[in-house]
């Protein structure tokens, strides 16, 4: 079973960086609908990009679940650990080498996505087949964790707080900006 799990985590990984790709683009696709906003990228803050490796993850996931959950352990303990894994990676990595050179740079964001990716699903495979069974308050507290990000997406995509993590790294506003209010 451990070999299964290996394939639906490690293939996983491609449609997530194409899927999460598509995300950096789909609220401008979509004629910036503002419903979209909660799942796609409203503009080039780090939050933003958050939503590129998390929706798709957690798609993934419950596309995922019928078909591993007799042979995993953890299931939504691991997807969860998983899933935080993706943003914090993209933070790390991002704030580190811009404090460092000073500037982004475009590829290396994509190579800090696409890492980021690989660490989630990498987490993620390594608690569904080498994790003890996690007590059952973790697990509950794993669903009520990821239900707090899918909130947490939400609320700040249309009430962003006026802290680094939210600003566009361009125009320096915060949330959906003022251009796309015209549309």
């Amino acid at each position: 079973m451990s070999k299964i799990v290996a394939q639906w985590e490690l293939l996983g990984i491609i449609p997530l960086i194409l899927v999460g790709t598509t995300m950096h683009f789909l609220f401008e696709l979509t004629g910036y609908w503002r419903p979209m906003a909660v799942i796609a990228a409203v503009n080039e803050s780090v939050w933003e990009h958050f939503k590129m490796v998390f929706w798709p993850g957690l798609l993934y996931a419950l596309i995922e679940y019928p078909f591993l959950k007799h042979a995993t352990i953890n299931f939504w303990g691991a997807k969860f650990l998983g899933l935080l894994t993706m943003p914090v990676v993209i933070a790390f990595l991002f704030y580190g080498y811009t404090a460092i050179t000073g500037h982004h740079n475009l590829i290396a964001d994509g190579v800090i996505y696409i890492l980021s990716i690989v660490a989630g699903q990498l987490v993620s495979l390594s608690l569904l087949t080498h994790a003890k069974t996690m007590p059952a308050m973790a697990q509950r507290l794993s669903v009520v964790g990821l239900l707090l990000m899918v909130a947490a997406f939400a609320l700040f995509s249309y009430f962003p707080p006026k802290i680094f993590l939210f600003e566009d790294a361009i125009t320096g506003e915060y949330g959906i900006l003022e251009d796309y209010h015209d549309h």
